[in-house]
């Protein structure tokens, strides 16, 4: 209730229940089974099942949907959408027909499958090329894939092509949030709102834009109005619990997340985004329970390895901690942070040698990016560490590096270089004084020889 109150109230008080739902479901159910349903009609069966939450039945009807009539695509996505694994798709006996290739396609991109779906779209736009929808559904896959310049690239090209196109103009608003393109999300905006502002797309567009802008209250108003239009757009919640989150109102964060994951249980950023929520109230098991959830449905994106890691750590449990950072790592860690925290790990672990090796890493992945605190604290450990096996000469180099900066790293640098510089010293000493002994031996040893002759 308090949840409610504080965010979500207006949009749950709107919601519209259908109390026909249980005397359609009564009605079809007589005529399904003396089989006088057509394709259509088993659909709308399914539609009817799948509102009371009979997900096992709707998934049947819509099957044999599909089987009767395989050129209603709505049937086909509604279908795709109540399999919850890649295992259940397997298993549906559908018939052979061209159709079954968008099926897939789809069903991979919803399974963020999303090399395996490019490589089917690319097959299917050999036979379409002039598809909008191919387009779409290529330049949404890059998205996924975190390739945003070729995903902007394939939205633009789709916008030429179909200028007054709404339909998956919400996903090309986060690439131009993302990239913080503020001129580019503007105009969308605009154009979107003037095309049809009373579309769910168009006011996760205005959303976005708010959102950028820093403008949150305004931002969660135009997902609530997406929402007020289509209770199940998955996008609105997901975005809403971002922006909750933002505005510090964790309880209403969480409910919006839970509402985005029950409509598609698929949602990696819903997952995510719940995980984050439980670490900012400081309960990491919680939060690693819906992290797991996200790297189960992202297992090759780093962040989400990363996630997973902290939470760990925060538990004390370091080896865990340690695998999930190399996990991360090799999975192309965007922002090096699994670098520094191996690096990190491995020297609360007594294992420098790997904890200096990190560290090397680390600084060659963020050369040309600005010396920041980690930097600092790398180049600060790699001078004690060389130090301290003898590497004089490479200890001098890190060392030296923290002169440039001011504060406790370059006094501690100084000392270092004064230590360095004494060690040198003193062994230049012993090599001078070794070789006057020797050079006195050998005169006192010539003299002898001299005396004897």
């Amino acid at each position: 209730d308090f949840c409610l109150s504080r965010g979500l109230g207006d949009v749950y008080k709107r919601q519209v229940i259908n109390r026909e739902l249980r005397s359609l479901k009564e009605q079809l159910q007589g005529l399904y089974k003396s089989q006088q349903l057509d394709g259509f009609c088993l659909y709308l069966f399914g539609i009817v099942l799948r509102e009371l939450d009979m997900k096992a039945q709707a998934r049947k009807v819509l099957l044999q949907s599909v089987n009767v009539y395989p050129w209603n695509w709505s049937a086909w996505q509604d279908l795709g959408l109540l399999c919850t694994s890649r295992e259940m798709v397997d298993k549906l006996n559908i018939s052979t027909h061209w159709m079954l290739e968008f099926f897939h396609g789809f069903v991979m991109l919803e399974f963020q499958q999303n090399q395996q779906s490019l490589k089917v779209y690319d097959s299917l736009v050999q036979s379409l090329p002039n598809s909008n929808y191919l387009l779409a559904q290529s330049a949404t896959a890059h998205y996924n894939l975190k390739e945003f310049e070729e995903a902007q690239h394939l939205f633009e090209q789709l916008l030429s092509q179909d200028p007054y196109r709404l339909t998956n103009m919400d996903t090309y608003s986060n690439i131009l949030y993302v990239k913080e393109s503020s001129t580019r999300l503007s105009y969308l905006a605009y154009k979107a709102s003037t095309t049809d502002k009373y579309t769910p797309e168009t006011c996760c567009i205005i959303g976005n834009y708010y959102s950028l802008k820093s403008e949150h209250e305004k931002a969660v108003l135009y997902f609530k109005r997406a929402l007020k239009l289509n209770r199940r757009y998955l996008s609105a919640w997901t975005l809403m619990g971002h922006e909750y989150l933002e505005m510090k109102n964790t309880a209403a964060a969480i409910e919006a997340y839970r509402k985005a994951v029950d409509i598609n249980p698929r949602d990696y950023r819903a997952w995510y985004g719940l995980g984050q929520t439980y670490e900012i109230l400081t309960m990491p098991l919680y939060a690693l329970y819906y992290y797991r959830k996200a790297t189960a449905l992202r297992p090759y994106d780093g962040r989400m390895w990363t996630a997973m890691a902290g939470c760990y750590k925060s538990l004390g449990n370091l080896q865990d901690a340690l695998k999930c950072y190399l996990r991360a790592n090799s999975n192309k860690d965007r922002e090096a942070v699994s670098l520094n925290e191996l690096a990190q790990l491995y020297h609360q672990l007594g294992n420098d040698d790997k904890a200096a090796a990190y560290y090397q890493k680390h600084l060659a992945e963020t050369e040309g990016e600005g010396e920041g605190q980690d930097s600092i604290a790398a180049l600060l450990f790699l001078a004690q560490h060389h130090k301290n096996i003898g590497n004089l000469r490479m200890a001098e180099a890190y060392a030296s590096r923290l002169l440039d900066f001011s504060g406790k790293e370059k006094e501690e640098a100084k000392a270092i270089l004064r230590e360095i510089h004494s060690t040198q010293n003193y062994k230049a000493g012993s090599s001078l004084n070794v070789s006057i002994d020797m050079s006195i031996d050998k005169s006192v040893s010539d003299i002898e020889l001299d005396d004897n002759n």
